[in-house]
């Protein structure tokens, strides 16, 4: 007897997985310039810092870092976490705090409490593909959400609220994915106001909130909650190590609280002790600002090497000014393909991802997203020469 696609479960059938990920498999190819991914530069990583800090946690803690621990999270860690969160206008104590493997599994985790099949989640309209992913596998209805250059549009979202009913809102409000757009103030106010008028959650992923180059920073739609609403959501990923795998979700209202970590208890019993001790030791020792400060000047020429390279691609191509993030996106001129693009680019040993892949609703062929953190400023020039020349050539 076979295996057939039959046996799966229906809402797994029609998912193939991360259209980066798949990227991924061709970046080990000779002289590939990769435009593709989200992760942090390597020069961003600290693997001395790490392993000294790591050494220090095991002798102050020792075996405890290595047994099996509360799903609700290490103390230290809940601790600092919420302090540092607090800088970033977050409203929360340590109570508040979950633990998670990177910011990922913060959702996954909400949406294990509130979705069940059929479902509504509403989500802006490009958001990132991950995502996607995680709400295609709890078989929710997915309802894209309109956006322009500050963010989702509220009116749209208050109308596809009384239409669809939904739980859940999917936002992420600073230097978007894929977009680099930040949602303004006056948007993120109405969004929290939206939250607790229509009883919605919003899911607030905020991963890229302190990598910010240009511009003041705002604050937080969970700062405008006064009722629990609004699930903020945040990773060590990008300014830390991603490898290490440390996200927290700062969770206001202790019933949906309780719930997300019966949901992680069967997923993984706990993050990992050590991976929590080490980060929250090197926020304790007050490391974060100057690495931030290091990273963000390095990530700002990056920036603007990619976006002066827009000037090696058709008359008519239009892109993001972000003020932060890791991400350009840029639409072609109409009638173009950036799939067909992709193909050619790869053959010229250049890769970035196609932008349909980021709408729930598919379409919007020409547009893509470009990552700037992985490369150095001679390899972004001569990347966006050659990626300029291929579409200039379609």
């Amino acid at each position: 007897m076979q295996f057939t696609e039959e046996m799966f479960a229906r809402h797994m059938r029609p998912i193939n997985g991360s259209a980066i990920r798949e990227i991924f498999k061709l970046l080990a190819r000779p002289g590939m310039i990769s435009f593709a991914g989200g992760n942090p530069s390597n020069t961003a990583l600290e693997p001395k810092v790490i392993a000294g800090l790591a050494d220090e946690v095991l002798e102050k803690y020792g075996t405890t870092l290595l047994q099996y621990g509360a799903t609700d999270g290490f103390g230290p860690f809940r601790e600092s976490a919420a302090e540092f969160l607090r800088g970033s206008q977050v409203n929360c104590t340590a109570e508040d705090i979950l633990p998670t493997q990177g910011g990922t599994q913060a959702f996954d985790v909400l949406l294990k409490a509130l979705i069940d099949p059929g479902d509504a989640v509403l989500c802006e309209s490009p958001t990132f593909l991950g995502a996607i992913q995680a709400m295609r596998e709890y078989n929710a209805k997915l309802v894209p959400m309109p956006t322009d250059d500050k963010g989702v549009i509220v009116e749209a979202a208050e109308a596809l609220i009384k239409q669809h009913h939904p739980k859940l809102m999917y936002v992420i409000p600073t230097f978007q994915n894929p977009t680099g757009i930040t949602l303004s103030l006056e948007r993120r106010k109405a969004l929290a106001a939206l939250a607790a008028k229509y009883g919605v959650v919003i899911a607030e992923d905020d991963p890229y909130r302190d990598l910010r180059y240009s511009g003041d920073p705002l604050p937080t739609i969970q700062s405008f909650d006064e009722e629990g609403w609004v699930v903020y959501m945040s990773s060590f990923s990008k300014y830390v190590a991603p490898g290490l795998r440390v996200g927290a979700a700062a969770v206001k209202n202790p019933l949906l609280r309780r719930k997300m970590v019966i949901g992680k208890q069967s997923a993984d019993t706990h993050s990992p002790l050590l991976n929590q001790a080490v980060v929250d030791a090197y926020i304790r020792k007050g490391l974060m600002p100057g690495h931030l400060q290091r990273i963000c000047g390095d990530y700002k020429k990056q920036l603007d090497a990619m976006l002066g390279g827009f000037k090696y691609f058709p008359e008519g191509t239009t892109h993001t000014v972000p003020q932060g993030g890791l991400f350009v996106w840029a639409e072609l001129p109409g009638g173009m393909d950036a799939m067909k693009a992709f193909e050619a680019a790869v053959s010229a040993n250049v890769a970035f991802v196609p932008g349909t892949h980021f709408y729930p609703e598919g379409g919007h062929e020409n547009t893509l997203r470009l990552n700037f953190s992985m490369c150095d400023i001679p390899t972004i020039e001569a990347g966006m020469v050659k990626l300029g020349k291929v579409i200039s050539e379609m």
